[in-house]
């Protein structure tokens, strides 16, 4: 007797292989049988005519840490088919947390991760981790430790070499995370305070990490004009400390560096043909989103938040800041300058009863007309007034680019959706992967379709420590996706990105139905999976 039984399937499996018909049993959370014919009664049949049977999809670059906690069901990620996420990217987590320090980690990631109305439960990695493992989510969860969490804990933003003392601090968090299941460590260079941070400093935590099995995670210090060089630093640290390197949401950004990031792929071949283990992650858009303090000269952001709105506030360090932003910075990416004003949009101010709320979705040449000035004063005003907790979107990519690397061997797929209330928040927090199998699979042809489930299963589930999922295979978990290959699209846009995608039927976590054509069920079976280490 199965619980469920898929029949008439057309079966995907994850692996890259073709599609095959056939039928699948489902008993206690597990695949129990995959056939051509299955015999046996179940509680519960669906018949897959006409659809695809695929592992469930798993997004390996979010920024959901608080988003699973205040709303569990998480229905952006679950009707797109996502059953399982990757938490604690780009630097930018919520624990470790030290209450000297505590505001100025808040004021770092709200921009990013959104906000939790509760007071935190949790200081430690390990109690945070034990506040996802209690409480019933929709999804699977793994989760990194933060490097820039982890620096602020323990000397803030200072823009300096960490001691001796504060590097043997820092080693002790990043241990403690990773003996509580953390997957790696994961670094966010292009930010402040991850950009502080010297090659040492970077090596040696990272070994810490390598100590237990983990990944080492990096959103590189510049992914423009110098983003071979910003390659080779991070290859560097994964070398010297032994460690997998994984590199966040690769792109080549800057108008005069489109069509070029084929130098970024072959950079990874050799590397890989030098022996190391280097894979990278993709979201398929050709805009990204981020914090507007990423705009600014990184020396702007040193002592943290508070001390850069001081900054904005002085006459003589706005003069600066506008001297910097109107020229190239070797080492140092420009977007200002790269992209021009008119690619630079607002996609979310600091709170709901906002006067500001009404510039959401125009770029800074449409606001500095509203606002009569000039964009780089709109800029440093609209921060000042938002006390520094403003979210953009840089229109920064070409398509080429992103056709390339989503065809590399080495590529999967990651939303880098930022789970905030704004009505007009980047749209691939609820169309990623819906999108990339109709625009860039069926429409334009880009991979098979078996290549595109492969990037958001198995490969995935392999990278990332997901223990027998992201396979259509007995034995394995049963998460699972049922979609219409020819409906499949993503309804999100910049203009109305809070829209459901279309075709997607069944979603299945651990078993249990949580979703059915975009309607979700009461059931929450998602698990923290941590990482199964062995220290040496």
């Amino acid at each position: 007797m199965y619980d469920y039984k898929f029949i008439n399937a057309r079966i995907v499996d994850g692996t890259g292989n073709p599609w095959f018909r056939g039928e699948i049993g489902v008993k206690d959370g597990k695949i129990v049988s995959v056939s051509k014919n299955l015999e046996g009664e179940s509680l519960h049949v669906i018949d897959a005519e006409h659809q695809i049977v695929c592992p469930g999809f798993i997004d390996v670059h979010t920024h959901d840490d608080l988003a699973v906690i205040s709303n569990p069901d998480h229905e952006p990620k679950l009707f797109q088919g996502v059953t399982s996420e990757v938490l604690a990217n780009c630097g930018f987590g919520c624990a470790p947390v030290n209450k000297l320090t505590r505001k100025q980690l808040l004021q770092y990631i709200s921009p990013v991760l959104g906000t939790y109305s509760r007071e935190w439960g949790w200081k430690s990695f390990k109690e945070y981790v034990s506040v996802l493992s209690e409480r019933s989510t929709s999804m699977n969860l793994v989760s990194q430790v933060a490097h820039g969490a982890v620096r602020i804990a323990v000397m803030g933003f200072e823009s300096r070499p960490a001691t001796s003392q504060e590097i043997e601090e820092m080693k002790a968090l990043v241990e403690e995370a990773m003996q509580a299941g953390a997957i790696g460590l994961s670094l966010g260079l292009l930010y402040a305070p991850g950009c502080y941070a010297d090659r040492a400093e970077l090596i040696t935590l990272s070994k810490v990490a390598a100590r237990y099995g983990g990944i080492l995670n990096c959103h590189m210090r510049a992914e423009g004009d110098s983003l071979l060089e910003s390659m080779n630093e991070v290859f560097d640290i994964a070398e010297a400390a032994e460690i997998p390197l994984h590199i966040s949401h690769l792109k080549l950004i800057g108008v005069n560096n489109w069509g070029k990031i084929h130098h970024a792929l072959e950079l990874i071949e050799s590397k890989k043909a030098q022996g190391l283990d280097v894979t990278c992650d993709i979201y398929t858009y050709t805009a990204g989103s981020s914090t507007l303090m990423s705009v600014l000269p990184s020396w702007v952001s040193e002592g943290g938040v508070e001390k850069a709105l001081m900054r904005l506030s002085n006459p003589k360090q706005r003069a600066k800041i506008k001297n910097d932003m109107g020229r190239s910075v070797k080492g140092w990416d420009n977007f200002v300058e790269m992209l021009g004003w008119d690619r630079v949009v607002v996609s979310a101010v600091n709170g709901e009863a906002n006067t500001n709320k009404a510039i959401e979705g125009m770029n800074f040449l449409e606001i500095a007309e509203h606002r009569k000035q000039e964009p780089v004063e709109c800029l440093m005003d609209l921060l000042l007034e938002e006390q520094g907790c403003v979210t953009m979107i840089l229109h920064q990519m070409s398509e080429e680019d992103v056709k390339a690397v989503l065809r590399s061997d080495y590529s999967m797929i990651g939303s880098d959706g930022l789970p905030l209330s704004s009505e007009k928040i980047h749209p691939r927090h609820f169309g990623t992967f819906p999108r990339l199998l109709s625009k860039y699979v069926r429409d334009e042809k880009v991979m098979p379709l078996q290549q595109a489930i492969r990037k958001m299963t198995s490969f995935s589930a392999q990278r990332f420590g997901f223990k027998r999922r992201g396979i259509v295979q007995e034995g394995y978990f049963a998460d699972l996706v049922v979609f219409n290959e020819q409906e499949i699209r993503d309804r999100a846009t910049f203009e109305k990105p809070r829209q459901y995608p279309d075709g997607i039927k069944y979603v299945m976590v651990n078993g249990r139905l949580v979703a059915r054509h975009n309607h979700k069920t009461a059931e929450r079976p998602g698990v923290f999976v941590p990482l199964q280490y062995k220290c040496c």
